[in-house]
């Protein structure tokens, strides 16, 4: 992904690292985490972990946006861990969702994570076109703002 944005905008620093304890110099007015990336760290304290870096990164004021899927706990039975989120003729995609240790792509501790990391919900909607979030919602695209 870095090589394709440098090959639109060469003048855009980019790091690759791990998002929870990669740093860069200097605070910025927006941390944006692309869609379900969230879901790449495993364990609450790695989701933290990034909240916090996130936070440390940005200046006061700034915000933080994740873009992240609902999990469709509707659609599951009990005593069922998984949702199938694609079944085609050569490839199938299940959602694991394990309620007892929230590990999956549950948002339930999102807030709770933010707040850890001394940052404020603003404004969460479903989608980028500002459609309103809902218990029905299917994912979400989340605010937050560091305090000035």
């Amino acid at each position: 992904m870095g090589d394709k944005l440098h090959a639109k905008r060469s003048d855009i620093p980019t790091v690759v690292g791990d998002m929870a304890t990669a740093t860069v110099p200097g605070q910025f007015s927006l941390v944006y985490l692309v869609w379900n990336s969230i879901g790449s760290l495993r364990t609450q304290a790695e989701q933290v972990a990034c909240f916090r870096n996130a936070a440390r990164h940005l200046a006061p004021g700034g915000r933080f946006v994740i873009e992240l899927s609902v999990p469709p706990l509707r659609r599951l039975p009990p005593g069922q861990e998984a949702v199938p989120f694609h079944v085609g003729r050569t490839h199938a995609g299940f959602d694991t969702l394990d309620l007892t240790t929230q590990q999956g792509t549950s948002h339930r501790y999102r807030d709770l994570m933010a707040q850890l990391a001394g940052m404020e919900l603003e404004r969460r909607v479903a989608e980028w076109n500002g459609r309103p979030f809902t218990d029905a919602s299917e994912s979400h695209v989340s605010v937050w703002r560091k305090p000035a």
